[in-house]
């Protein structure tokens, strides 16, 4: 029995190890982690139960059947994180370049499988050059595989994928698909076809960075919801992430100890708006200023930022806050903000999180810039959104709510459950200005004086308009209330709405508008 059980130990060493030394040095002189290094810091110490260390793949063309190596290329089991269970998989680059085969493929899917059935989080940890060329169709049908299965959990778990190296080609679909990707800023990529392939069809000359890294694709595109600097920053930040979010669909976040009798006014919050209503402010102010801790984990914090997405905790309950800008322009709805807002309703939708609305928004982005990209089919993905979501739902209107803008962030006409004013909040169709001019343009144009009537007009219009009593009158607002209490108000309502039920019709599916 010895001698077995130290074959056992000798093959499992084997496994450790990885592609060897050599190759290992290699992934820490370009700054990275191992696969098994990864998984150490994202997992609770001592937590990971590793499966199908002994896989090996079964390709005999190429001269393969001469290269193997135990656990293919990929590190898979599952462990803990704040003692709450996950499942993970972790690609080794020192292996084949961490490069995909039918068996590597076999190991992710049986993970899925199993998170699946136990109704637990997947995270994926991503580095790898691709389908494993050698294999050919077969290491194909083997993202396929994981693709359909990222389908298939999508909103019945959470799904995460880390990106720490190069993601591309087909590989890139499966993150595409997931809940939220991180990546790692100057040693992560992601990409359909790479710049060599870039140069030769379309005569670009462009890096692996710009292409596709983490600054281009946390910016620009919008692809990754996260970019840190290193990737020990990375890991404690998805640590992070999966404290604001349940095991699955059925299950609830987990809530924090909170003392109700602690909560008290911030007077602060009664001078944040400047007196002109043209003037910006920072809309994370207020953010930090209602959440317990001042804690506010952002989502796309660089992308579409007239828009502001993110987690946090309000009387210990884990929610989700969408929240206009008026420091980036204006607060404005463009096609990115509605895309980005839209996508993260739907996640807290889905798993349960409660939802926060701040708005402040003038209206939609005029242009034709917009109008031929598409904004009025974007601009209904957050409509969509909103109306579909059956959690709890409360808006607050800080200052502007102008046009379609009202009814899309989430108005009383399409569920919202409380609906909160403040004094400065202006409820209209339009900006006062541009009403008046068009309702009393005869009148104004033949006056005496055109700018004296305009004036005047101006004055009647912000009066009977410009404010939330209107609304409030038609019980469109619940309630119009001092700043310094908005917390107070906020905790108590989102413990209310707690046992709050809400269901759409039976269907299939929904189409929302893509």
């Amino acid at each position: 029995m010895h001698h077995k059980i130290a074959e056992l130990k000798e093959k499992r060493e084997l496994s450790r190890k990885g592609g060897g030394e050599a190759k290992l040095a290699k992934q820490h002189e370009q700054g990275k982690l191992s696969a098994r290094e990864r998984l150490e810091i994202l997992l609770d110490e001592g937590s990971f139960e590793e499966i199908d260390v002994f896989v090996k793949h079964r390709s005999k063309d190429f001269g393969l059947e001469k290269q193997t190596y135990y656990g293919d290329g990929v590190v898979t089991g599952f462990g803990t994180i704040e003692g709450r269970p996950v499942a993970v998989y972790s690609q080794d680059f020192t292996v084949f370049g961490g490069s995909l085969s039918e068996t590597h493929a076999e190991k992710i899917c049986k993970v899925m499988k199993m998170a699946m059935k136990t109704g637990i989080p997947v995270i994926g940890l991503n580095d790898s050059g691709g389908a494993r060329i050698q294999e050919g169709v077969v290491s194909l049908g083997g993202y396929a595989d994981i693709f359909l299965l990222n389908t298939l959990a999508s909103g019945v778990i959470p799904q995460i994928s880390v990106i720490m190296g190069p993601c591309a080609g087909g590989a890139v679909y499966s993150p595409a698909i997931t809940d939220f990707i991180f990546m790692v800023k100057n040693s992560s990529y992601m990409f359909v076809t790479g710049p060599n392939v870039v140069k030769t069809v379309t005569h670009e000359d462009v890096t692996f960075e710009d292409l596709g890294g983490a600054e281009t694709h946390s910016v620009k595109s919008g692809v990754a919801h996260f970019a840190f600097d290193n990737e020990i920053e990375t890991l404690m930040n998805v640590r992070h992430l999966m404290s604001f979010v349940p095991l699955n669909y059925k299950d609830r976040p987990l809530e924090k100890p909170f003392k109700k009798g602690t909560i008290k006014r911030d007077e602060r919050l009664n001078s944040i708006i400047p007196d002109n209503a043209n003037k910006p402010y920072d809309i994370k102010q207020v953010i930090s200023l209602l959440v317990d801790n001042e804690e506010f984990f952002e989502v796309h914090a660089n992308y579409a930022e007239n828009i502001v997405c993110g987690f946090a905790r309000m009387g210990g309950m884990s929610i989700g806050i969408v929240a206009n800008q008026p420091s980036v322009l204006a607060g404005v709805l463009d096609i990115n903000a509605s895309v980005k807002g839209a996508r993260f309703v739907r996640f807290c939708d889905a798993f349960n999180i409660p939802l926060l609305v701040l708005e402040d928004v003038p209206g939609f982005l005029p242009g034709t810039d917009q109008e031929w990209n598409g904004i009025i089919r974007h601009g209904a993905k957050l409509l969509f959104a909103f109306s579909e979501a059956t959690v709890p739902k409360i808006t607050v209107i800080t200052r502007k709510a102008y046009g379609g803008a009202y009814d899309v962030m989430n108005s009383k006409h399409i569920r919202g459950d409380f609906n909160f004013a403040w004094p400065s909040a202006e409820i209209a169709v339009m900006g006062p200005k541009g009403a008046v001019e068009i309702i009393f343009k005869k009148e104004i144009s033949s006056a005496d004086d055109p700018e004296a009537a305009l004036a005047e007009k101006l004055d009647e219009y912000i009066k009977k308009f410009a404010n939330p009593y209107t609304a409030a009158e038609r019980g469109f607002i619940d309630d119009v209330i001092e700043p310094a209490d908005t917390r107070i108000k906020l905790i108590n309502s989102f413990q209310l709405l707690k046992t709050k039920k809400d269901k759409n019709p039976g269907k299939k599916h929904s189409n929302i508008p893509l």
